[in-house]
């Protein structure tokens, strides 16, 4: 079956890396992101690795404006359109202290805008047996740390969105997948201190790409996230609210 996958945040290491774990499938690839000369290097690769077709597409999830052209190159592709969202920003909590309006840019960044993306192309994918939607969470959405909250509130809506789209897209013959990642080396998350166990882009690629064909619901990645954070939920309110993780 033809397969067109649109990669919103493209030009993000994981995104880079699932973009060519895709297109050698010979799926479609429509590369979405804000650096159009980046995207069109990256849509080359993947034609180089056997991609049907790769183009790319301005984006800009703080502005719905840039949402139509990319959905209407979809729609002119044969067979299934799935979707992988690869967007979010993480500024420095302590930054966001220091001025609570950046809070806007990383709820829109990280939730609302890939959000009203999905939103807005659900009828197409439903009009074509559904697809299979990637939506690209945090482990910060699954509790409130003192580190990221404010990025970890964002996440955590978004895991709740894609729970209800995989819901409503069920219905039709589609599979929304839940990724929660851990610490991978990114440009997001460089620099950071206390970093521990950091993934390559190219294994969550590869995790990832499993988990679609399995049509898992949630994964965590590297897997052993899901113990981690299973002792993290786990520990008492009165002692969190004084640890600093």
């Amino acid at each position: 079956m033809n397969e067109t996958w649109i990669i919103l945040g493209a030009t993000s290491s994981m995104a880079r890396a699932y973009a060519r774990k895709v297109s050698e499938t010979g799926a479609a690839v429509i590369l979405a992101g804000r650096n159009t000369k980046e995207l069109a290097a990256l849509a080359t690769d993947c034609e180089i690795r056997g991609a049907r077709s790769a183009k790319a597409a301005k984006l800009d999830v703080r502005d719905e404006k840039t949402f139509g052209a990319i959905i209407k190159d979809a729609i002119k592709e044969e067979g299934t359109i799935n979707v992988a969202c690869f967007v979010g920003s993480m500024p420095d909590q302590s930054e966001i202290d220091d001025d609570p309006s950046l809070i806007d840019g990383v709820v829109t960044d990280s939730f609302t805008g890939p959000a009203k993306f999905l939103q807005t192309i659900a009828p197409e994918l439903e009009a074509r047996d559904g697809g299979t939607v990637v939506g690209v969470g945090s482990v910060a959405g699954d509790r409130g740390r003192v580190g990221n909250y404010v990025y970890g509130a964002a996440k955590a809506g978004f895991h709740t969105y894609l729970s209800g789209l995989r819901n409503r897209l069920t219905r039709s013959g589609g599979h929304v997948v839940t990724v929660k990642p851990g610490f991978v080396d990114t440009a997001m998350t460089w620099g950071i201190e206390g970093m521990f166990l950091v993934a390559k882009p190219e294994d969550i690629a590869d995790e990832i790409h499993k988990a679609v064909k399995k049509k898992r619901n949630t994964i965590y990645t590297p897997f052993f996230w899901r113990y981690i954070m299973l002792i993290i939920r786990s520990i008492p309110e009165p002692i969190f609210k004084k640890m600093s993780i």
